[in-house]
């Protein structure tokens, strides 16, 4: 295989490589305390409306 060739592997390579670490460095954002929160709060109330939508069932 002529190098442009081994160049274009590579690079592909390091594309894919560099792009997996940045996806890995921004995955470990943090949440604001009133934030979960308020998501715990929706869950709650999700499950509580759908506790009463399968006993009517």
């Amino acid at each position: 295989m002529p190098a442009i060739g081994w160049l274009f592997i590579l690079l592909a390579f390091g594309m894919v490589i560099g792009s997996l670490l940045l996806l890995r460095d921004s995955s470990n954002m943090k949440i604001p305390e009133h934030k979960l929160e308020k998501i715990r709060k929706r869950k709650a109330e999700l499950e509580e409306k759908e506790n009463q939508e399968k006993d009517d069932w």
